[in-house]
């Protein structure tokens, strides 16, 4: 096996890797993300997901202006409820550690439940 016949086996995977790398640049410039977390298309982000059983999960999502709790679970995704939240209450960063609420009192207060 000669030089040439090395060269010959790697150029096809430097281009195949090169291919690969200019369309992760791509895709980073575009603003789409592959981790799931915030999608600047569709102006999605998670706010929050609680694990209730393995593989079992409540999220709060905001899409665009409207707040989702939806249930995910490995089969399904279902929306439990929409939120009717104020705007400016939940813009305002909060100051104070303690004052913070978890999820699970934010989702009881959410569904008219104490």
């Amino acid at each position: 096996m000669g030089f040439v016949d090395v060269l010959k086996a790697l150029f096809p995977l430097v281009l195949v890797i090169g291919l690969l790398y200019a369309v992760l640049i791509f895709i980073k410039r575009k603003g789409i993300t592959v981790t799931g977390r915030k999608s600047k298309i569709f102006h999605i982000d998670v706010l929050s997901t609680q694990s209730i059983m393995p593989k079992k999960y409540i999220s709060v999502v905001r899409v665009e202006n409207k707040y989702l709790v939806l249930g995910v679970s490995d089969q399904s995704i279902n929306l439990l409820k929409e939120l009717d939240v104020d705007e400016s209450i939940v813009d305002e960063p909060l100051e104070d550690e303690s004052s913070k609420n978890n999820f699970l009192d934010i989702l009881k207060k959410n569904l008219g439940m104490k």
